[in-house]
């Protein structure tokens, strides 16, 4: 293998490929990248078994067709450390290869392109495009609402449902629920749920750039596949059954809570500072017009916010976790908020003022 290649046209495919790398592996080849030239492309390739990346970039001086494993975490170490608009050269040597830029030399063993697995070759059943930036909008406005290595394996992931012309994102950890939705711009004509692992939905959000540019899904049997005009990510899908999120969805919660989002989400920053740092439990009454969040934890201290509302009715009290309550108000860009409630025990409902494309619930807490 021989290649000749700038610095940074290097450099960006390996560091998009390098988040499917695992850096400690039982299998040592999983720690290495693939490179592989073929008709004048070099395609970078790194999986941990469970996703597989590969970022392509079109040579300017010609290769002959060949591919090779090298340490991932070394070859990028190298070329982060080389100046700007340094020129690589690459030279196989037996088990290594030569790398030289100016007067900086380096060996790096290689393993055997052939031993390098690949997630099998699979046709997708549904395909369908929309933009980048809808798709890591869809994503962020629910991601932070995974499972975190639960026992109940299909809530470490996301949701990921097409209907027709409707594409929809759903996590829960089973304390809290967010949805997203986004209407396609032409219907795919079909219904079909799946779930994306959670390193999957992270490695989806760390690659794409939020502009206009089209991406094409392909959904398949076991696995999603996404594929842009920089990169080809493939990620194994969740085996389960994702529990039926209409059916905790709060119904007839007849009081109505209006307030700027940035005031309520100040004012719970505030409190949480002395909220209990193993429950995070603050408590809300509510009064015509009025909101007062407080908290305490064991140290006896005590914090407490007065906000102004727009809310006639009933007093209530009602107790949240308060980072379930900041990650809605965090992840929400509309001016304004509404809580919909029905009674302390029951969970409430949060939506953006003027959004109708996600939806939040967060079930409530004894204090």
């Amino acid at each position: 293998m021989q290649i000749i290649i700038s610095r940074e046209q290097f450099l960006k495919p390996l560091m998009q490929v390098s988040g499917a790398i695992e850096r400690k592996h039982t299998l040592p080849i999983l720690s290495n990248v693939l490179l592989e030239i073929k008709d004048g492309t070099l395609a970078m390739t790194g999986t941990d078994l469970e996703i597989e990346l590969v970022a392509t970039v079109n040579l300017e001086q010609p290769s002959a067709d060949a591919k090779i494993t090298l340490p991932a975490k070394k070859l990028l170490d190298i070329c982060k450390s080389l100046p700007d608009g340094s020129e690589l050269k690459f030279e196989s040597q037996e088990h290594q290869l030569l790398i030289t830029s100016g007067k900086s030399r380096f060996s790096l063993t290689t393993l055997a392109a052939e031993d390098f697995p690949n997630l099998e070759q699979w046709d997708g059943e549904v395909e369908f495009q929309c933009s980048r930036l809808e798709l890591r909008k869809l994503l962020e406005s629910t991601h932070f609402s995974m499972a975190n290595q639960d026992v109940r394996y299909y809530l470490n992931g996301m949701s990921f449902e097409v209907d027709n012309n409707e594409i929809k994102t759903v996590a829960t950890d089973g304390h809290r629920l967010a949805i997203a939705q986004k209407t396609l711009a032409s219907s795919v004509n079909t219904q079909r749920q799946l779930i994306i692992p959670r390193k999957g939905v992270q490695e989806i959000m760390r690659l794409l750039p939020a502009d206009e540019e089209s991406i094409t899904i392909q959904f398949g049997a076991n696995h999603v596949r996404l594929m842009d005009a920089e990169f080809t990510f493939t990620s194994k899908l969740v085996d389960g059954r994702f529990p039926d999120y209409r059916r905790v969805l709060p119904r007839g919660g007849d009081k109505l809570v209006h307030a700027n989002r940035e005031w309520l989400r100040s004012a719970f920053q505030r409190v949480s500072i002395l909220s209990n740092e193993k429950f995070r439990g603050v408590r809300l009454n509510l009064s015509n017009g009025i909101l007062k969040i407080s908290a305490n934890n064991p140290e006896q201290e005590q914090a407490e916010e007065v906000v102004e509302v727009g809310y006639q009715g009933d007093d209530l009290e009602i107790g949240f976790n308060v980072s379930y309550v900041l990650d809605v108000l965090n992840t929400l860009k509309t001016e304004d908020v509404q809580f919909t409630l029905l009674d302390s025990n029951s969970s409430a409902l949060i939506e953006g003022v003027g959004d109708e494309e996600a939806t939040y619930v967060v079930m409530p807490m004894r204090l």
